[in-house]
């Protein structure tokens, strides 16, 4: 059994779609961001950076309990776990690594970016024009890939299709105009988010 501790953000969606989708046992432990359930101890005792999302996984590897933070190492550690979603072929995983890295490093920051701003009590317009291109940039460049392949990696899907889903998600779910108009991306959306692994991990 895992044990899963996240909220409702985009990382927090990347864990709990992944073990959804891979099919393992968990029970979700809701953190409350706003009332600071990520600074007391006993959270901090798993992670001490005070950050979602956490899992435990009592099984671990030789069946030690294992506690894991960061949404992409425990993208990949589920993923490695079920045997789901990492491509064999290296090429291929090639592909799904770099994908992958764009969707957390790229564009997950951008958009958590855009978000703060919007929430300021004095949005600083020029930091927010400048953020919104940059995601519109990544916009047209995924728009334009996914015109020529079915998935961010090509014709499989991996965990770079539910690492850049819950954040194109989580911005469609909080500023939809930032998601309007890219007509491969909504077929993707559409495919990714009709998914009942992926419907489950998207609620909090």
């Amino acid at each position: 059994m895992i044990d899963l501790y996240a909220a409702g953000t985009s990382n927090g969606m990347r864990a709990r779609i992944m073990l959804e989708e891979c099919g393992l046992a968990y029970t979700l432990h809701p953190i409350d961001l706003m009332k600071g359930d990520q600074k007391k101890p006993e959270f901090l005792a798993r992670n001490p950076w005070g950050q979602i999302p956490v899992i435990v996984d009592r099984d671990g590897p030789g069946g030690k309990p294992v506690t894991l933070s960061q949404s992409v190492g425990i993208m990949i550690y589920l993923a490695e776990k079920s045997g789901k979603f990492i491509p064999k072929d290296g090429a291929k995983r090639a592909a799904m690594w770099q994908a992958l890295m764009n969707a957390t490093s790229d564009m997950g920051p951008t958009l958590g970016s855009i978000f703060t701003i919007a929430r300021a009590k004095e949005p600083h317009k020029p930091s927010q024009l400048l953020f919104e291109d940059r995601w519109k940039a990544y916009m047209k460049a995924w728009d334009d890939t996914l015109a020529k392949q079915k998935y961010c990696a090509g014709d499989e899907l991996t965990v770079a299709d539910f690492a850049l889903y819950a954040v194109v998600g989580r911005a469609k779910q909080v500023l939809p105009a930032l998601v309007d108009g890219y007509k491969s991306i909504d077929r993707w959306i559409d495919e990714i988010g009709a998914r009942p692994g992926v419907k489950k991990g998207m609620t909090f």
